[in-house]
């Protein structure tokens, strides 16, 4: 007797644990139609340059806020859905698939030391000793250690290091996204803090970008990847570098206002040298 009904607890075991996943396999269809071509969508390919084409280049980095209101499409969503990721998650999912490489921080923001995903996540594990008072007589003080977590939603800005050239072929100015990399904001004494995590390549990343959608305010049938993003430069930024003989970023020579009208006067000459060359 003990036997059967063993073997009748196991039928039924198999039965619901198929129910389950027929579930599971059936879902019901979230939406108007399966969007099934973003998984296999591509980017648009580079234009092919020749070295004897390229007759100017300057090399600019900016800096993407994601607080600012154009720019919250980077931000969010804060909690992921099925195929809408913040620019983060995407990132940081890609790095764990093993699809993305990630390189280390340098001085010069070249990419030469690749670290892996633990490591990321590992440099971002905090731990703050800080002396405390017990709420309740003799008021006693104790030491206690505070330990901080990763979060991916401190992640409010990045930064993109781009070439822009003049191609005589085509005589156009065109630009090339070279690598990106996300800056988390902490706050630490009161203060605002900055902390770049890694630079990943642009030209890399292009196939993972293309697969991931990006929300559109204006028509959510027209949903577009974030490789069409940086390319049809649909973000706001500021420039806080330009390739210079010193090597130094606008914040080491200017500050305040000056520092906005040298980002504003070095995006001006971009344009500038461009209309320049049609003066006849």
């Amino acid at each position: 007797m003990k036997r059967l009904f063993l073997a009748l607890f196991a039928i039924a075991m198999v039965f619901s644990m198929n129910s389950i996943a027929q579930i599971v396999d059936e879902a019901p269809t979230d939406g108007l139609y399966d969007n099934e071509g973003i998984k296999e969508k591509k980017p648009v390919p580079y234009p092919y340059i020749r070295q004897a084409d390229v007759m100017w280049s300057k090399r600019i980095w900016r800096e993407i806020d994601f607080r600012q209101k154009f720019n919250q499409k980077f931000y969010f969503p804060i909690e992921t859905q099925a195929d809408w990721k913040s620019f983060i998650v995407v990132v940081l999912d890609a790095m764990k698939e093993g699809q993305l490489t990630a390189y280390d921080i340098s001085s010069t923001d070249e990419l030469l030391v690749p670290i892996t995903y633990n490591e990321v996540i590992g440099r971002q594990t905090d731990s703050l000793y800080q002396i405390m008072q017990r709420p309740n007589p003799p008021y006693e003080e104790y030491d206690t250690v505070i330990y901080t977590e990763f979060d991916h939603t401190k992640v409010m800005r990045l930064r993109v290091k781009e070439d822009w050239y003049f191609d005589s072929k085509r005589s156009q100015m065109m630009v090339r996204i070279q690598a990106v990399c996300p800056v988390m904001i902490k706050e630490r004494n009161g203060q605002e803090v900055t902390e770049p995590l890694f630079w990943i390549s642009y030209p890399e990343s292009r196939e993972v970008f293309s697969q991931a959608l990006v929300f559109n305010e204006f028509n959510s049938a027209a949903r577009i990847s974030y490789d069409e993003l940086f390319w049809k430069r649909l973000f706001d930024s500021y420039v806080y570098k330009e390739q210079n003989v010193f090597d130094r970023r606008i914040s080491q020579y200017a500050t305040g206002v000056d520092a906005l009208l040298e980002a504003e006067r070095i995006k001006h000459d971009l344009l500038l040298f461009e209309e320049n060359l049609w003066n006849y």
